[in-house]
Protein backbone atom coordinates (compact mmCIF):
# COMPACT_ATOMS: atom_id res chain seq x y z
CA UNK A 1 0.00 0.00 0.00
CA UNK A 2 2.76 2.50 0.66
CA UNK A 3 4.22 1.75 -2.79
CA UNK A 4 1.12 3.07 -4.66
CA UNK A 5 1.75 6.94 -4.10
CA UNK A 6 4.99 6.74 -4.59
CA UNK A 7 4.51 5.15 -8.05
CA UNK A 8 1.83 8.14 -8.80
CA UNK A 9 4.42 10.83 -7.99
CA UNK A 10 6.71 8.81 -10.27
CA UNK A 11 4.08 8.72 -12.89
CA UNK A 12 3.57 12.71 -12.49
CA UNK A 13 6.79 12.86 -13.04
CA UNK A 14 7.37 11.21 -16.26
CA UNK A 15 4.52 12.53 -17.88
CA UNK A 16 5.65 16.61 -17.21
CA UNK A 17 9.29 15.45 -17.83
CA UNK A 18 9.12 15.81 -21.89
CA UNK A 19 7.12 19.36 -21.48
CA UNK A 20 10.36 20.69 -19.17
CA UNK A 21 12.64 18.91 -21.46
CA UNK A 22 10.83 20.67 -24.50
CA UNK A 23 10.41 24.50 -23.09
CA UNK A 24 14.09 23.94 -22.13
CA UNK A 25 15.41 23.68 -26.31
CA UNK A 26 16.35 26.73 -28.14
CA UNK A 27 18.79 28.34 -29.73
CA UNK A 28 20.39 31.60 -28.15
CA UNK A 29 22.07 34.24 -30.93
CA UNK A 30 23.90 37.54 -30.11
CA UNK A 31 24.44 39.67 -32.59
CA UNK A 32 25.14 43.17 -33.55
CA UNK A 33 24.15 46.18 -36.15
CA UNK A 34 26.35 48.86 -37.18
CA UNK A 35 25.64 51.85 -39.19
CA UNK A 36 27.74 54.70 -39.54
CA UNK A 37 27.00 58.32 -38.55
CA UNK A 38 28.36 61.57 -39.37
CA UNK A 39 27.93 64.72 -37.47
CA UNK A 40 25.75 67.57 -39.12
CA UNK A 41 26.05 70.23 -35.82
CA UNK A 42 28.67 71.40 -33.14
CA UNK A 43 28.15 72.76 -29.99
CA UNK A 44 30.71 74.93 -27.62
CA UNK A 45 30.56 77.13 -24.84
CA UNK A 46 31.81 80.59 -24.39
CA UNK A 47 32.19 83.26 -21.80
CA UNK A 48 32.72 86.71 -21.63
CA UNK A 49 34.12 88.23 -18.86
CA UNK A 50 34.99 91.78 -16.96
CA UNK A 51 37.17 92.81 -13.83
CA UNK A 52 36.48 96.35 -12.02
CA UNK A 53 36.71 97.87 -8.88
CA UNK A 54 33.06 98.32 -9.10
CA UNK A 55 30.90 95.73 -9.53
CA UNK A 56 28.19 98.06 -11.68
CA UNK A 57 31.11 99.22 -13.26
CA UNK A 58 31.90 95.25 -14.21
CA UNK A 59 28.64 93.98 -15.06
CA UNK A 60 28.08 96.65 -17.58
CA UNK A 61 31.17 96.14 -19.38
CA UNK A 62 30.19 92.67 -19.42
CA UNK A 63 26.99 93.42 -20.72
CA UNK A 64 28.59 95.87 -23.51
CA UNK A 65 30.86 92.41 -24.64
CA UNK A 66 27.96 89.86 -24.53
CA UNK A 67 26.17 92.39 -27.33
CA UNK A 68 29.33 92.37 -29.55
CA UNK A 69 29.22 88.77 -28.89
CA UNK A 70 25.67 88.18 -29.84
CA UNK A 71 25.71 90.79 -32.68
CA UNK A 72 28.41 88.73 -34.32
CA UNK A 73 26.89 85.27 -33.98
CA UNK A 74 24.28 86.79 -35.67
CA UNK A 75 26.49 87.96 -38.42
CA UNK A 76 27.77 84.30 -38.38
CA UNK A 77 24.24 82.70 -39.13
CA UNK A 78 23.42 81.75 -35.60
CA UNK A 79 20.44 82.20 -34.43
CA UNK A 80 19.35 83.95 -31.17
CA UNK A 81 17.93 80.40 -30.29
CA UNK A 82 20.75 78.86 -30.60
CA UNK A 83 23.11 81.21 -28.30
CA UNK A 84 21.15 81.39 -24.95
CA UNK A 85 22.90 82.03 -21.75
CA UNK A 86 23.92 79.19 -19.74
CA UNK A 87 25.28 81.18 -16.70
CA UNK A 88 25.52 84.63 -15.07
CA UNK A 89 27.36 85.91 -11.80
CA UNK A 90 28.79 88.76 -10.55
CA UNK A 91 31.61 88.08 -7.38
CA UNK A 92 34.20 89.77 -5.80
CA UNK A 93 37.68 89.10 -5.66
CA UNK A 94 40.05 88.87 -2.48
CA UNK A 95 43.62 88.83 -1.84
CA UNK A 96 45.28 87.79 1.64
CA UNK A 97 47.13 90.40 3.01
CA UNK A 98 50.30 88.84 4.52
CA UNK A 99 51.09 92.59 6.24
CA UNK A 100 46.85 92.88 7.95
CA UNK A 101 46.50 89.03 8.72
CA UNK A 102 42.94 89.92 6.41
CA UNK A 103 40.88 89.58 3.46
CA UNK A 104 41.53 92.40 0.56
CA UNK A 105 38.37 93.00 -2.00
CA UNK A 106 40.41 94.01 -5.00
CA UNK A 107 37.69 94.09 -7.37
CA UNK A 108 34.66 92.28 -8.62
CA UNK A 109 34.62 90.08 -11.77
CA UNK A 110 31.29 90.04 -13.99
CA UNK A 111 30.82 86.42 -15.88
CA UNK A 112 28.81 85.90 -18.89
CA UNK A 113 28.52 82.48 -20.25
CA UNK A 114 26.82 81.39 -23.94
CA UNK A 115 25.80 78.06 -25.43
CA UNK A 116 26.38 78.15 -29.27
CA UNK A 117 24.89 75.58 -31.50
CA UNK A 118 25.93 75.68 -34.89
CA UNK A 119 23.47 73.66 -37.35
CA UNK A 120 25.50 73.86 -40.13
CA UNK A 121 29.16 72.56 -39.86
CA UNK A 122 30.58 75.01 -42.59
CA UNK A 123 30.00 77.95 -39.86
CA UNK A 124 31.64 76.20 -36.63
CA UNK A 125 35.39 78.33 -37.65
CA UNK A 126 32.94 81.57 -38.17
CA UNK A 127 30.96 81.38 -35.42
CA UNK A 128 34.19 80.42 -33.06
CA UNK A 129 35.76 83.13 -34.95
CA UNK A 130 32.64 85.49 -33.85
CA UNK A 131 32.98 85.26 -30.51
CA UNK A 132 36.49 85.36 -30.03
CA UNK A 133 36.95 89.10 -31.68
CA UNK A 134 33.52 90.29 -30.40
CA UNK A 135 35.97 89.83 -26.66
CA UNK A 136 34.99 86.16 -25.65
CA UNK A 137 38.34 85.35 -23.93
CA UNK A 138 37.34 81.51 -23.26
CA UNK A 139 36.15 79.58 -25.71
CA UNK A 140 35.29 75.62 -24.32
CA UNK A 141 35.76 72.52 -26.01
CA UNK A 142 33.78 72.04 -29.28
CA UNK A 143 31.77 69.39 -29.23
CA UNK A 144 30.15 67.75 -32.68
CA UNK A 145 26.85 65.95 -32.61
CA UNK A 146 23.95 64.83 -35.24
CA UNK A 147 20.52 64.97 -35.15
CA UNK A 148 20.07 61.62 -36.64
CA UNK A 149 21.77 60.23 -33.78
CA UNK A 150 18.19 58.49 -32.04
CA UNK A 151 17.07 57.20 -35.77
CA UNK A 152 20.51 55.45 -36.58
CA UNK A 153 20.56 54.20 -33.28
CA UNK A 154 17.35 52.67 -34.05
CA UNK A 155 18.23 51.58 -37.46
CA UNK A 156 21.10 50.05 -36.17
CA UNK A 157 18.78 48.03 -33.75
CA UNK A 158 16.39 47.26 -35.92
CA UNK A 159 19.74 45.83 -38.04
CA UNK A 160 20.66 43.70 -35.27
CA UNK A 161 17.69 41.90 -34.67
CA UNK A 162 17.62 40.70 -38.39
CA UNK A 163 20.92 39.38 -37.79
CA UNK A 164 20.35 37.46 -34.64
CA UNK A 165 17.19 35.90 -36.32
CA UNK A 166 19.68 35.28 -39.95
CA UNK A 167 22.02 33.57 -37.45
CA UNK A 168 19.93 31.39 -35.77
CA UNK A 169 18.12 30.13 -39.06
CA UNK A 170 21.46 28.90 -39.89
CA UNK A 171 22.28 27.18 -36.44
CA UNK A 172 18.76 25.38 -36.52
CA UNK A 173 19.42 24.11 -39.98
CA UNK A 174 22.94 22.92 -39.55
CA UNK A 175 21.43 20.66 -37.00
CA UNK A 176 18.88 19.29 -38.24
CA UNK A 177 15.97 21.01 -37.93
CA UNK A 178 14.14 24.57 -38.31
CA UNK A 179 13.93 27.60 -36.00
CA UNK A 180 10.37 28.26 -34.18
CA UNK A 181 9.29 31.13 -32.29
CA UNK A 182 10.76 33.65 -30.50
CA UNK A 183 11.71 33.38 -26.94
CA UNK A 184 13.42 35.97 -25.51
CA UNK A 185 14.89 39.33 -27.23
CA UNK A 186 16.97 42.16 -25.44
CA UNK A 187 19.10 44.67 -26.25
CA UNK A 188 22.14 46.21 -24.36
CA UNK A 189 22.02 49.68 -23.02
CA UNK A 190 24.80 51.24 -25.82
CA UNK A 191 26.08 55.26 -25.29
CA UNK A 192 25.74 56.99 -28.29
CA UNK A 193 29.10 57.18 -29.97
CA UNK A 194 31.24 60.55 -28.74
CA UNK A 195 32.34 62.44 -31.42
CA UNK A 196 35.95 64.36 -31.62
CA UNK A 197 35.81 67.64 -29.42
CA UNK A 198 38.43 70.14 -29.29
CA UNK A 199 39.97 70.83 -25.54
CA UNK A 200 40.86 74.08 -24.29
CA UNK A 201 40.66 77.64 -24.60
CA UNK A 202 40.59 79.70 -27.70
CA UNK A 203 41.44 83.32 -26.56
CA UNK A 204 41.14 86.54 -28.65
CA UNK A 205 42.81 86.11 -31.84
CA UNK A 206 44.51 88.97 -33.54
CA UNK A 207 42.32 90.81 -36.96
CA UNK A 208 44.63 89.80 -39.35
CA UNK A 209 44.72 85.91 -37.68
CA UNK A 210 43.38 83.43 -40.55
CA UNK A 211 40.03 81.81 -39.97
CA UNK A 212 39.30 78.95 -38.11
CA UNK A 213 38.79 75.82 -40.06
CA UNK A 214 37.34 72.61 -38.43
CA UNK A 215 36.13 69.14 -39.16
CA UNK A 216 35.10 66.00 -37.95
CA UNK A 217 34.95 62.47 -39.07
CA UNK A 218 32.30 59.91 -38.94
CA UNK A 219 31.41 57.65 -36.32
CA UNK A 220 29.94 54.52 -35.96
CA UNK A 221 26.69 53.15 -33.93
CA UNK A 222 26.70 49.50 -32.65
CA UNK A 223 23.67 47.89 -31.42
CA UNK A 224 24.27 44.24 -29.39
CA UNK A 225 21.07 42.24 -28.96
CA UNK A 226 20.57 38.78 -27.23
CA UNK A 227 17.90 36.75 -28.41
CA UNK A 228 16.85 33.07 -28.65
CA UNK A 229 14.84 31.19 -30.40
CA UNK A 230 12.69 28.02 -29.62
CA UNK A 231 14.16 24.75 -32.11
CA UNK A 232 12.17 22.31 -34.18
CA UNK A 233 13.27 19.39 -34.79
CA UNK A 234 12.91 16.75 -37.18
CA UNK A 235 10.58 14.60 -35.00
CA UNK A 236 8.42 18.00 -34.39
CA UNK A 237 7.33 18.51 -37.99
Amino acid sequence: MKKIPFLAVALCFLATAPELYAAAEGISVTASGRVQLKPDMAVFDAEVQSTERDAGRAAARTAEIWAAVQKNLRSAGVPSEDSPSIGYSVTPQWSWNQSSGKNVLNGYVARHAVRVTVRDLRLVGAAIDAVVRAGAGDVREVRFASSRQESLRREALGLAVRNAREDAVVMAKAAGGRLGILLELSSEQQELPAFPRMEGALLKAAPTAPPTELSAGEQEISVTVHSRWRFVGQAAK
